[in-house]
């Protein structure tokens, strides 16, 4: 039996955190909540990108879908994240030519690239109004850094043919973030960010007009299979569909123990100051870029359309969330830029998000009848979004992408499920003792 703790732990049932997101969402209306047995093609479970992803294109394909999501959609990561959309896996190419050889490695860069245009494509198909900007800066943080960042944006020009990345030296680093903290990097313009609340919300949209049945506030607590896939949400109600698909992510939990043991929640927390006016903004950040940098447990930051510093920092690994979050992430704010020491802090907040052992999203039919991808290790705006494409694909019989990332090695985690939490402890606290050094 499936016991929610991730998705009760932290947040009050049905209603999205107090973050700047949630304060500046577009107002979305008129979701159901689910209240009676019913049946359709394809159950779609997780109202995040994975999930709102899947329907949608699920729904173009003419297939009759529903989707059940715990609480609101766009609730869990897809609406608390920083908003980041990068270029490639979350394992840089090199590594992955090692890990996989070249032929696969391109593939799964190729597969990036269309993960950043399936984000770029539904914002303007759709008319989704979420702040889109280009760039991400990428910032190294140690010196000895710099050299491999560089070389890897050589390599990405001359031998994947990507000319929107270009290296950055110190002087141009001070220039383009206003702080010392950093001794160069790199810049991706076909990167990029957005208010990734906005964007779910935009595409529950599309996906309610493509003819979704979109239910909120539908905790699922298991399913079955068989002829077909039964869904059972709480208080007794059940889906019933030809096929599944699971869009949870880091909030699978105890659903699906087979996927759980390659894909391990964790938490991580955003702080958005006041606005802070179009001079302080540009000083802080002079091209509106995003950044993210090279520390194990990353720092990664924006601004948002009214010029405040939205900054993500810090990481938990058990269920609950910091008492004071603000106070939590703060720090890492100000060793990176101490000018905003007097900055008020509106908003702080957390997320959880799901890790594999490598960091690589896990793409699994776990049954002949179900589909899932989850394990995104931050990298999940834009993959996320492609996976719910890739799965609709898979279920309509079209398994050449979904293979590609199924083929993926994504080892368990040390320790089975009730060893993995101590364990990944033990190793992030090692990390970011080496990240000080």
């Amino acid at each position: 039996m499936f016991t929610p703790s991730f998705l009760t732990a932290n947040d009050k049932t049905g209603a999205y955190p107090a973050s700047y997101y949630a304060a500046s969402a577009h107002p979305v209306y008129g979701f159901d909540t689910f209240d009676g047995d019913v049946t359709c093609d394809v159950v779609v479970i997780g109202g995040g990108f994975t999930g709102l992803s899947s329907a949608l294109h699920l729904a173009e394909l003419g297939y009759d879908v529903v989707l059940l999501e715990a609480h609101k959609v766009g609730w869990g990561a897809s609406g608390r994240n920083g908003g980041q959309v990068g270029s490639g896996q979350r394992r840089e190419q090199d590594e992955l030519e090692k890990m996989l050889g070249v032929d696969d490695a391109r593939k799964l860069w190729d597969i990036a690239e269309q993960s950043k245009d399936i984000v770029k494509s539904l914002i303007e198909k759709h008319g989704i109004n979420c702040d889109w900007k280009p760039g991400i800066l990428h910032a190294d943080h140690r010196e000895r850094f710099v050299k491999g960042t560089h070389e890897y944006a050589d390599k990405l020009r001359d031998e994947y043919g990507y000319d929107q990345i270009r290296k950055i030296d110190r002087d141009e680093m001070h220039k383009m973030v206003g702080s010392e903290f950093y001794h160069g990097g790199s810049l991706d313009m076909g990167a990029g960010h957005l208010h990734p609340l906005n964007f779910a919300l935009g595409l529950a949209v599309a996906a309610r007009k493509a003819g979704v049945r979109i239910y909120e506030n539908a905790m699922v607590s298991e399913y079955t299979t068989g002829e077909n896939v039964t869904v059972k949400v709480r208080g007794g109600q059940t889906v019933t569909g030809q096929m599944l698909i699971l869009g949870c992510n880091g909030y699978l939990d105890g659903l699906e123990d087979r996927v759980a043991r390659r894909v391990m929640p964790i938490n991580n927390f955003i702080i958005a100051t006041e606005p802070l006016g179009d001079d302080m903004a540009r000083e802080l950040i002079r091209d509106d870029v995003a950044v993210a940098d090279s520390k194990f447990v990353i720092n990664y930051y924006r601004l948002s359309a009214d010029n405040r510093m939205l900054f993500g920092g810090g990481e938990t690994y058990s269920y609950h969330f910091p008492k004071d979050i603000k106070s939590f992430v703060q720090p890492y704010m100000l060793e990176v830029y101490p000018q905003l020491r007097d900055a008020r802090i509106d908003y702080g907040w957390g997320g959880t998000l799901a890790i594999t052992m490598n960091r690589m999203p896990y793409f699994r039919r776990v049954e002949n009848r179900v589909f899932s991808a989850s394990g995104y290790s931050g990298h999940g705006v834009a993959m996320a979004t492609l996976a719910g494409q890739i799965m609709a694909e898979a279920v309509s019989g079209t398994m050449e992408r979904f293979d590609v990332m199924a083929n993926i090695p994504v080892p368990q985690f040390p320790g089975g499920k009730s060893l993995r939490y101590p364990l990944l402890v033990l190793a992030m606290t090692w990390f970011s003792l080496r990240d000080r050094l």
